[in-house]
Formats: C-alpha cells, sequence, structure tokens
C-alpha cells in the first residue's frame, strides 16, 4: 500500500514521472536563459537605432529639459538618445529606470565585457549573472577604463561567469590597483589619516523603515560630545524607570534620545512647574513637527453620538509602507508634538482654479489620486512629482477672447515625476483622461496603456483602447 501512495506522489495531473518533471523543469529553465540572452541582444539594438544623431528636434539645443545624449553604461560604450528607454519600459511592463538598466547592461557587455557577452549568447553564462557583472562594472568607484573592464571579463569568463559576488568585488578592488585608478589617499596612512578626513557624522538610514515602526540612526561623534550624550541617555533612562516605566534599558535609552530631540524631559516632566498661559499652554514651540501622510480606512456609526471608528492598519505615503493605528497614536500622544488633522478631500470632485497656476488644495487633492507618477509602470511618489496640464494650458486664450482649451481642473490634471513630464513635452508620447484618476497613454509607435490607481496595463490586446474601462 505504501509503495503505490509513493508512486502516485511522483505523479502529477498529466501524468509525468519525478524524473520527467526534473527534466521538464530544467527544460523551461534553459528556455527562459535564451530568452534573457535573446532579451539583452535586443535591448542593445533598441539602443543602436537611438544614438544621439536621432534627437532631431531643434528644441534640443534651445530648451532646456529637452532631449539629451545619456551615458548609461561605461567608458568605450556608445551613447544614447535619453528617452528611448521610456517606450522599451512600457512596451516590456516595467519602469523607465528599470528599462535603463536593462540597455545599459546590454551595452557593458557587448563593448567592454564581450567574452561574458559571448557566453550568454552561447548559453554558457545565464543572463542574470552576467548582469550582475555589468551592474558592477558600470558603477565602480573610481570608474573603470575600457582596458580595466576587458581585464575583469577575462577573469570572469575564465570560470565561466561562476564568480560570487564577494569575489566579484575583490577582483574590482584588484583591478582599480593594477590599473592604478584609484586617487591616493591621504586618510589611509594609519599615522596621519586621520588628518586628512573627518569622520564625524550622523546618519540617519531613512531607506529601511522596519514593521514595528522603528529607523536607525548611526553617529560618529567627537569623543568629549560621545560621552556627555552617553550620560544624557543614561540619565534619561534611568529617570524613566525612577517614574515607573517597565520597558528595557535599550528602548528607554532610545526615548531618552527622541526626548533630547525634542528638548523635552521624560514622562512629561517638562508641564510639572512650568508656568503655562491662559490656554494651558507652556509657551514653548512644538517640538515635533515630522509631517507624515497616513491614510486609514473609516466606519461612521451612530449610536446616540456619530463615532469615527478607523480600522487598524493604514497607508503610510512616505517610503510606501503599511502604519499600525497604535503607532500613529503613540507618536500622537508624546507631549509637545504638533498634530493637524487635515479635513477629508473629496478625490472625486472637481476643483478649478482662474489662471495656469496650481493652488496647493488642488495639488494636494490630485497627489493623494494619482498617488505616483501617472506614466506607465512608474512608481515615483506623486508628492515630489510635478503636477501637469494634460490639454496644455492655452496662455493667450483670455487675451484673444478664446475659451480655455486646457483649464486648471482636477479632470485636466495629472502627476508627473520630472523624467515623465520631460518624456511628455518635447516627444510624441501623448495621454488623456478617461476618467478621474484613470488615463490611456500612447507611444511614438502607438501602443496604448491604461494607468489607473491598480496599475498599469496594456491595451492593445484588450479589445477597443478607447472603450472607457470600469472606474476604479
Amino acid at each position: 500500500m505504501s509503495e503505490a501512495l509513493a508512486e502516485d506522489a511522483e505523479r502529477v495531473e498529466d501524468d509525468l514521472s519525478a524524473s520527467a518533471l526534473l527534466a521538464s523543469i530544467r527544460a523551461e529553465r534553459d528556455a527562459e536563459n535564451t530568452a534573457a540572452a535573446r532579451q539583452l541582444e535586443l535591448a542593445a539594438r533598441w539602443a543602436d537605432l537611438h544614438p544621439p544623431e536621432s534627437i532631431h528636434s531643434a528644441a534640443a539645443f534651445t530648451l532646456p529639459g529637452s532631449e539629451h545624449e545619456e551615458p548609461i553604461a561605461g567608458e568605450g560604450c556608445p551613447l544614447v538618445a535619453e528617452f528611448c528607454v521610456a517606450e522599451l519600459g512600457a512596451e516590456l511592463g516595467m519602469s523607465s529606470v528599470a528599462a535603463k538598466k536593462l540597455i545599459g547592461h546590454a551595452l557593458e557587455l557587448r563593448h567592454r565585457l564581450p567574452r561574458l557577452w559571448r557566453q550568454v549568447q552561447t548559453g554558457a553564462v545565464p543572463a542574470w549573472r552576467a548582469r550582475s557583472v555589468a551592474e558592477t562594472t558600470i558603477h565602480t568607484t573610481p570608474a573603470l577604463t575600457k582596458d580595466a573592464a576587458r581585464w575583469v571579463d577575462a577573469q570572469v569568463a575564465a570560470v565561466a561567469g561562476k564568480i560570487g559576488p564577494a569575489q566579484l568585488d575583490r577582483l574590482v578592488a584588484e583591478t582599480i590597483k593594477r590599473f592604478g585608478l584609484a586617487a591616493p589617499d591621504p586618510a589611509a596612512d594609519p599615522e596621519d589619516g586621520y588628518l586628512s578626513v573627518d569622520p564625524r557624522h550622523a546618519t540617519l538610514n531613512d531607506q529601511d523603515v522596519h514593521y514595528s515602526g522603528t529607523m536607525h540612526f548611526e553617529a560618529d561623534l567627537d569623543l568629549a560630545d560621545a560621552l556627555d550624550l552617553d550620560g544624557a541617555l543614561a540619565h534619561g533612562a534611568a529617570l524613566q524607570k525612577a517614574l515607573g516605566s517597565t520597558e528595557s534599558l535599550n528602548v528607554r535609552r532610545a526615548k531618552a534620545l527622541g526626548d533630547l530631540a525634542r528638548t523635552q524631559t521624560a514622562l512629561d516632566l517638562h508641564a510639572q512647574g512650568s508656568t503655562t498661559d491662559t490656554r494651558g499652554q507652556d509657551g514653548l514651540p512644538a517640538a515635533r513637527e515630522v509631517e507624515l501622510h497616513v491614510h486609514f480606512d473609516a466606519a461612521f456609526v451612530k449610536d446616540g453620538a456619530v463615532q469615527t471608528i478607523f480600522g487598524p492598519t493604514g497607508r503610510l505615503e512616505e517610503r510606501q509602507r503599511l502604519v499600525l493605528l497604535n503607532q500613529v497614536k503613540a507618536w500622537c500622544a508624546d507631549s509637545r508634538t504638533k498634530v493637524t488633522i487635515r479635513p477629508v478631500i473629496d478625490l472625486n470632485a472637481e476643483l478649478s482654479a482662474p489662471g495656469y497656476e496650481i493652488p496647493k488644495s488642488i495639488r494636494e487633492q490630485v497627489a493623494l489620486r494619482d498617488r505616483t507618477c501617472t506614466f506607465p509602470w512608474c512608481t515615483r511618489p506623486a508628492r515630489s512629482a510635478d503636477v501637469d496640464h494634460v490639454v496644455e494650458y492655452d496662455h493667450d486664450a483670455e487675451a484673444e477672447g478664446r475659451p480655455q482649451r486646457g483649464p486648471t481642473a482636477s479632470s485636466n490634471l495629472a502627476c508627473l515625476c520630472r523624467f515623465h513630464h520631460r518624456l511628455k513635452t518635447f516627444t510624441a508620447w501623448t495621454y488623456r483622461v478617461i476618467a478621474p484618476g484613470v488615463f490611456e497613454w500612447t507611444s511614438p509607435h502607438g501602443h496604448h496603456y491604461l494607468r489607473d490607481r491598480t496599475g498599469t496595463r496594456r491595451l492593445d490586446d484588450a479589445g477597443d483602447p478607447g472603450e472607457p474601462p470600469e472606474r476604479p
């Protein structure tokens, strides 16, 4: 009985045995590597079709912000027309930044790492391994010369691309020394290096926010300052414990550092013995005024009085992370924290203003509605983007008695990061509004993309591109 069960376990719905299934998986992986190698070759050919000479617009020489030639790989690789990466990225369903990286890797391999390039094309080395080498040789500091890159190429190709990240880093470091690329570094001298470089810094690692709502902060201080700070943190931690805190020493020290940043003492001691004005405030300025944009779903319940019940989790616009309601309550509960409650904005309301300038209230609505740059597959935050008039504002309409065809209104505005704003302004890319926050983009080669709050999808294979989609 057990042997029969074991035999059945080795089979799947299409009746493949375990060994046949492994062989099928291996064949699919080989096909995937072949397709990735072919994609690199085609990306390089796309770059060939868009040299700097293809920038034929006279605006490129007269208007700031227009298209220019772009170095996207190392020394010795051809330059490309800057905006060519956008259409390739849209067609592949990736951001313009990812498309730029793909083209850059292809050019780096073809022109500076030719042995590795040939191994990719013959299937000896998978494309992803070769791309990791290309990424390193493109962005090495100091930059590798063409001869230095060729030397790295020879070393990597000799082991058929099996080199790991640590070995690659050591190889690049050796190459920099071998070719004398690094400038003299007086700081490397243990005797007098400290005279050439000041190691003091205070750095917040704001790219890595922990799910617990914490961030990493590190610093190098003067000896006296470091000892003073350590003493202040020890005192603050001891004071919190004496006042009843049951948290760990590390937590109390971290909170004491926050107290120093807000010029407050532990557990609201600043309120004891202070003089207050008629409003019950101590007259000191708010210590915490960090601006965060947090969105929670809310339900309204009527039980004798209207109550608002917020969901337990929300969305933090800064770095697009989830945040717990209890974390926000804790941040707001700290003394001398300035809390501003902004009114709820109807994202479907049509707001408008006279003239070309966009008021802050409309900017806020459009940023909340769009969330990110509205170009296909771009994820840059809307708050750091430009707000664009989808239909160009006619600056002469009023003076010449014409109706304004591009009004400053919610239905004619969209968030575009600076790169894609320039792309829309200086190339044949066009877009139109389908519904609030829903846009249809058309590429220079006639491909259509729909962008809404759920993301981007191609329209060329989804029926009539002009057919209005369902409201998100």
